[in-house]
């Protein structure tokens, strides 16, 4: 009886993991982070180095020009996001930038 509920545990426990747990998305980023960044966008966690950005566990909804968009008014221009199985098209990227944290420094030392 104690190994039936053992086994109806993980097995649900497996359920709900994948459930929450949907896939790695990464981010291009135009210019890349001064310092290494954790930026929560569409319930995903990224992690931001150089130019990249990756949430190694995303849910399915944090694949969206809204979440994009959440991520690039943090860190700046994304030039490419996406998972294994989709990545945003040009005009989502265009969305996803509408409100894109500002240039480099260089930018607006001048």
């Amino acid at each position: 009886m104690k190994l039936r509920s053992l086994a109806a545990a993980a097995a649900l426990s497996m359920l709900a993991t994948s459930a929450f747990a949907d896939g790695r998305i990464a981010a291009a980023l135009d210019v890349p982070v001064a310092a290494k960044t954790k930026v929560v966008a569409g319930g995903a966690v990224f992690v931001c180095e150089g130019a990249e950005c990756v949430s190694a566990q995303a849910p399915s909804r944090a694949l969206t020009a809204v979440a994009c968009k959440a991520l690039a008014k943090e860190v700046g221009r994304v030039s490419a996001f996406g998972g294994e199985a989709k990545s945003l098209d040009a005009d989502d990227l265009t969305r996803c930038n509408a409100s894109a944290k500002g240039g480099s420094s260089l930018a607006s030392a001048k």
